[in-house]
């Protein structure tokens, strides 16, 4: 049966748990209660909610009302210890999350879309076009659900979707998760990674203190277009200029991700403009080694030469590391499981 997404609990603040409440002949107070029942004791069902009377519990669910917890649908195992989840989507379209567990980190990429609108050529899930923005509980779904979700140490909005073009329920997750009525994270510990549209940067840098990652992959305009056709729309020199007006160095992260192709990006050339671009931000430049996909013919960079990239970033005084791989052997690149699962239906 399907349910009305409006009367779905998962994602909502205390002032929109407040009208439930209301909706229901509680008292105020409730949407606090049922605000730490859904993000600190992750209730998945209203029954479990036993400080409320069982009277409230049962008109709630006589007026429809429901968590909206989903458990995965499938999942992939690297044997580097990385896993794939698949979610439930829209308009039939899956989602993912990939666990990441490193040393003392443990980190989670969630989408915030079902497919992206972006088109970067590079990536799958842009290649797989847009069915539609996730919710707020979507997304905070995907960081509840997992088995690992209570050892999680970091959430990186990098997987399906352009953070920005979902931008109002980006923002709700963050709210939630950072909190006191929420789940009480500090903001240093979500990274939220974006192909820089303005006014969803914009918003981001003025309303959460959440570290930002800018997808730049080419320090020139033109061939930044024929990786990524927002570029066109986008352009990186209206979003340098913005960045540098915020405090990155005391108050959060700024990264630069640059996905390295063999022979596209990845000379002495392209290094030395990126520096130039990047003066004056504070940014940190992340060198991501390509996964392979469907329908791009671009090859990865060998790692000596992202090695002498990254060594050239350093001697023109910006922070430049090389990423570690992760989860090749179970398509952990984005879009990649979600692509398959739709091509074998």
């Amino acid at each position: 049966m399907d349910r009305d997404p409006s009367k779905k609990l998962l994602g909502m603040n205390p002032e929109q748990l407040g009208a439930v409440a209301a909706a229901v002949g509680l008292r105020s107070f409730a949407a606090r209660q049922i605000a730490s029942w859904l993000y600190v004791k992750r209730a998945v069902s209203i029954g479990q909610m036993t400080d409320l009377s069982k009277n409230a519990r049962a008109r709630m669910d006589a007026e429809g009302y429901y968590v909206g917890r989903e458990e995965p649908k499938l999942e992939a195992r690297s044997t580097d210890g990385t896993v794939k989840y698949l979610f439930e989507g829209v308009r039939g379209r899956d989602i993912e999350a990939v666990y990441i567990p490193d040393k003392d980190r443990a980190t989670l990429c969630v989408s915030s879309q079902a497919g992206c609108r972006m088109g970067c050529r590079f990536c799958m899930t842009g290649q797989g076009g847009w069915q539609g923005n996730l919710d707020t509980g979507a997304i905070i779904n995907q960081i509840l659900s997992i088995p690992e979700s209570e050892s999680l140490t970091n959430i990186v909005f990098m997987g399906m979707g352009e953070p920005t073009d979902n931008i109002e329920a980006v923002l709700g997750a963050i709210d939630i998760l950072t909190s006191p009525w929420g789940m009480a994270w500090s903001p240093r510990r979500i990274t939220v990674s974006t192909i820089g549209k303005p006014e969803g940067v914009r918003l981001l840098l003025d309303r959460t203190q959440v570290h930002m990652a800018i997808s730049v992959h080419s320090p020139f305009a033109l061939e930044r277009e024929r990786l990524m056709p927002v570029e066109k729309a986008f352009p990186m020199r209206d979003i340098l200029p913005m960045l540098r007006d915020y405090d990155f160095a005391h108050q959060r992260r700024l990264s630069v991700e640059y996905t390295m192709f063999a022979g596209i990006n990845d000379d002495e050339r392209h290094a030395d403009a990126l520096a130039r671009e990047l003066k004056g931000t504070d940014a940190r430049v992340n060198l991501i080694r390509f996964h392979r996909t469907p329908g791009f013919e671009g090859r990865p960079s060998d790692r000596a030469v992202m090695e002498r990239f990254r060594d050239r970033l350093n001697e023109l005084g910006v922070v430049a590391t090389i990423r570690a791989s992760r989860g090749e052997d179970i398509d952990a690149a984005c879009g990649m499981l979600a692509g398959k699962k739709q091509s074998n239906n």
